[in-house]
């Protein structure tokens, strides 16, 4: 059953939108939250228990400009804990970027800043709790492709007065050009990439960067809610891993520079902690504290340590049985030098997960880019999903033909999750068992689909629960399946995986996970569009999770 939201003012009352009964989302207000100083409103991150990051973007300067700004405890601004004075200028692409020092663990507060007596938008943050906390909401979002639609799922999360944070899992802003991924849903929309080219330069990804913020649903969860964000590869190109990427071509220039451009603009346009004096910008990784109740850890999977993806297709010689797939999935896939984080990252991970368990916190909740769970492609010769998949269509044969050819093999079809890095993952399990923990809760993106797995390490043994979030716009890889042929495809996997109990690859939205010290709910929260400005959402999904003793298991 959908579940209900009465009837209130709009959120910070700042906007004429309301949040109405049968859960319907009109079109958000977008002078709300920006205005021609401040097009790209307002934002809040990386939260520790005594600071958090508050970003904004000055459009109009040409030259230095000084930029006040408050924090209070009320949307008045009248009770000030915290205020002063930065500067921004061309060199930053007039972003702004402060970190108030000093305020008090564990509460709501709000923002402003002021550039020439025009006042930004009041933004809503939060610190982190020290001591007893008895919830934690966290909105999960992953994927959100301009083109592919609006992006309604950050309306949504931003009217909903329950969450306190958003993590996002990456793919913040896509790289493509206007005739790549996404050309033909962009047109139809009028959601056209800018620039229109690929982003290879500093200013192609400031403009990535400065459209996506400017869309009115990001500005809106932006100023209602904080943000942890961990990036995946499309804020660089597709599929990078340590000496370059697959999306990435020599005429476009040396893959460092292009990485480390993109990283700049990342660092300048979110609101995130910049790199410490002497530290790679590649390394970000966190770990946030919640009180009592819980820890969130992510490390860096995509530019450090992550050796080259590997594609099947280029080794159709390897692979004539299940017997030589196997052969070739144990000896080359699961090579010992194949790693997909750092021996400093694992470290981080391991200390981090003994600190929540010496402080008796009932949650560990991992950040992660790409699905953690082993799966692998089912078998296809299903009758009904035959039957299901539409007639006299070439591509999906050849899709088909594909998927059936994994499936027989019994190999994985996803080689850029863990899947591909079986060696890597074995031993971030052995990190965790390390500081005493077999109970991660992994929180994942990238795939477009929804999830609910089972963790297990390669003696078979319990590691804990995985939930995937569908994404805010990007479609599924195969859609062009149809409906009925994607969904028996899903029952499928489910049945021939142990470690997947549910998936579902037909919605678009995110996750509502709600934290409680004796049990977890995470709500599969879908929109009915990502192309109407009006759209609803409903729970498709809602599970339970319980712990006994160091065990979780769903309901």
């Amino acid at each position: 059953m959908p579940m209900r939201i009465d009837r209130r003012e709009a959120l910070l009352g700042l906007t004429s939108s309301v949040l109405l009964a049968n859960r319907a989302h009109a079109r958000f207000d977008q002078q709300a939250w920006s205005n021609s100083v401040f097009a790209h409103g307002v934002a809040s991150g990386d939260p520790a228990s005594d600071s958090v990051v508050l970003w904004t973007r000055i459009t109009g300067l040409a030259e230095v400009s000084d930029v006040d700004w408050v924090v209070a405890t009320d949307k008045a601004l009248k009770n000030i804990v915290a205020h002063g004075v930065t500067s921004t200028s061309r060199a930053r692409d007039f972003t702004v970027k402060v970190i108030p020092e000093g305020l008090p663990s564990g509460q709501r507060l709000f923002y402003q800043f002021r550039v020439g007596g025009v006042g930004s938008p009041i933004g809503r943050t939060q610190t982190l709790a020290t001591g007893n906390l008895e919830s934690l909401v966290l909105a999960v979002a992953s994927c959100s492709n301009f083109p592919f639609g609006r992006f309604n799922g950050y309306q949504a999360i931003a009217e909903d007065p329950d969450i306190d944070i958003v993590v996002h899992l990456g793919d913040y802003i896509y790289e493509y050009s206007e005739t790549g991924y996404g050309a033909e849903a962009g047109r139809r929309l009028g959601r056209i990439h800018e620039p229109r080219h690929e982003t290879v330069t500093l200013e192609d990804y400031r403009r990535r960067h400065a459209q996506y913020k400017a869309d009115p649903g990001s500005l809106a969860m932006h100023a209602a809610h904080p943000l942890i964000a961990t990036w995946d590869d499309h804020e660089s190109t597709n599929n990078p891993w340590s000496g370059g990427a697959q999306n990435h071509q020599p005429d476009e220039g040396a893959w460092p520079d292009r990485r480390s451009v993109s990283l700049r603009a990342y660092y300048e346009w979110m609101p995130v902690r910049e790199p410490e004096v002497g530290q790679a910008p590649e390394l970000r990784r966190g770990h946030f504290s919640f009180g009592d109740l819980a820890s969130i850890v992510t490390v860096e999977t995509r530019h450090m340590a992550r050796a080259k993806q590997i594609e099947f297709s280029e080794h159709r010689d390897a692979l004539t049985s299940p017997e030589a797939a196997a052969e070739f999935y144990e000896t080359v896939v699961g090579a010992e030098d194949r790693k997909m984080i750092s021996s400093s990252d694992r470290d981080f991970f391991e200390a981090a997960l003994r600190q929540s368990k010496a402080q008796g916190q009932p949650w560990r909740i991992f950040l992660n880019q790409t699905i953690l769970a082993n799966v692998i492609s089912p078998e296809l010769s299903d009758p009904t999903f035959i039957e299901s998949l539409p007639a006299d269509d070439e591509s999906v044969s050849s899709l088909v033909e594909g998927l059936t050819s994994l499936g027989a093999l019994k190999l994985p079809a996803n080689m850029d999750a863990w899947d591909g890095y079986p060696v890597a993952r074995e031993r971030l399990y052995e990190a965790a068992i390390s500081a005493g923990v077999s109970d991660l809760l992994a929180v994942t993106g990238d795939t477009h689909v929804f999830w609910q797995n089972r963790l297990f390490d390669s003696r078979q043994q319990p590691m804990g629960l995985e939930l995937g979030t569908s994404a805010i716009t990007s479609p599924r890889g195969f859609s062009q399946l149809g409906q009925p042929a994607t969904e028996r495809f899903d029952q499928l996997t489910a049945e021939q995986n142990r470690s997947v109990d549910w998936v579902d690859g037909r919605n678009r939205g995110f996750i509502k996970l709600t934290l409680e010290h004796t049990h977890a709910t995470a709500d599969f929260v879908a929109l009915s569009s990502i192309e109407d400005r009006r759209f609803t959402t409903e729970v498709v999904r809602s599970v339970d999770i319980r712990r006994d003793g160091d065990v979780i298991d769903y309901v």
